[in-house]
């Protein structure tokens, strides 16, 4: 059984214990996880995520539906100055 297959198979309820592994880095017994086991787990959780639910349900999803300032630019802020201010004569002011 290869990888997708195996995330084909699995529950609601493996899914929400993976999750959680993750999100506390242990396992529901206490130990702690490996490296590559939070890796693995991560891989598993957003494979799941992205067979099983909407985008917006989705780990890791965030809705820049209603944010007025997403994706423009202020022309005005690109042009801003930075005044140094410090002890040596250039920063006085």
């Amino acid at each position: 059984m290869n990888f997708k297959e195996m995330i084909d198979n699995m529950s609601p309820e493996v899914y929400v214990r993976l999750k959680q592994a993750v999100e506390l880095g242990k396992w529901p017994n206490g130990v702690r996880l490996t490296p590559d086991q939070t890796e693995l787990c991560l891989q598993a959780v957003i494979t799941y995520d992205y067979s099983n639910k909407e985008e917006k349900d989705r780990v890791g999803y965030i809705d820049t539906t209603g944010h007025k300032n997403v994706g423009k630019k202020d022309p005005a802020k690109e042009q801003d100055t930075i005044k140094w201010v410090g002890d040596g004569p250039e920063g006085q002011v």
